[in-house]
């Protein structure tokens, strides 16, 4: 049984994901700091490939909610396809970011902390990379209930998160003492912060996403990335 997470740990979680914007890229290109050695590079670039085949074969139409979007990465592919985007982030750095790598007027930008933020409508998909990891085991299920209120019946959705604790190729460690829940950060200028990092088996995370009506297949690459595809469940009259 893991402890709660307390609100000030989350509160620190959003300041490092504002104050990190600036050099979130520079470890999904693998650049810097992040470019451990040629093998592990091509490696990583191999399976982010292969999350944007999985992506770009779903071809999100209609209108379309991006939890978590960060600096664009999903979003610019998004707009290939969908009818509108709607974007909602906490950080208010990451979704300037977003706007200006971005720049389509499709996409509408909610400055939000996904932890107290709910849907005013239904949606055609509903997506969010690399950000389930960062929610509490304990607010998983609220969460998920979110996602499907925010998800019309049939609705898609698609989510990419990291696999493991041991091939994540960050400086963080866990914290002696504390949650299992958390983990510690650094950023380039060396300050250091705490924040939430789970990862879940395949199976058990299918069960929970089960629960919150959403049929969602969980699978792995090789080594670096979990990533799931599903839709909410219809009801049958």
């Amino acid at each position: 049984m893991t402890d709660p997470v307390t609100n000030q740990t989350l509160e620190e979680m959003l300041a490092y994901y504002d104050v990190r914007a600036r050099e979130y890229d520079n470890w999904w290109y693998r650049r810097g700091r992040y470019d451990r050695n040629p093998e592990d590079t091509a490696r990583w670039h191999a399976e982010v490939n292969e999350l944007y085949a999985v992506f770009d074969a779903l071809s999100f139409g209609g209108d379309v909610l991006e939890l978590a979007p960060g600096t664009g990465t999903w979003t610019r592919r998004l707009v290939r396809t969908a009818r509108s985007v709607t974007a909602v982030d906490a950080s208010p750095e990451m979704v300037e970011l977003n706007r200006a790598n971005v720049r389509d007027a499709r996409v509408t930008y909610v400055i939000a902390n996904l932890f107290a933020w709910e849907p005013e409508r239904m949606y055609d998909a509903v997506c969010f990379g690399f950000w389930l990891s960062h929610v509490p085991v304990e607010r998983l299920d609220r969460f998920l209930a979110t996602v499907s209120r925010a998800l019309r019946p049939g609705g898609l959705l698609f989510f990419a998160d990291s696999f493991s604790e041991a091939t994540a190729l960050h400086d963080n460690y866990r914290i002696p003492g504390e949650s299992l829940q958390i983990m510690a950060r650094t950023l380039a200028n060396g300050q250091k912060y705490q924040v939430v990092k789970n990862y879940h088996d395949s199976p058990s995370l299918s069960a929970r996403f089960l629960r919150a009506e959403l049929d969602v297949a969980v699978h792995q690459t090789a080594t670096y990335f979990q990533y799931g595809v599903g839709v909410r469940i219809p009801h049958v009259e």
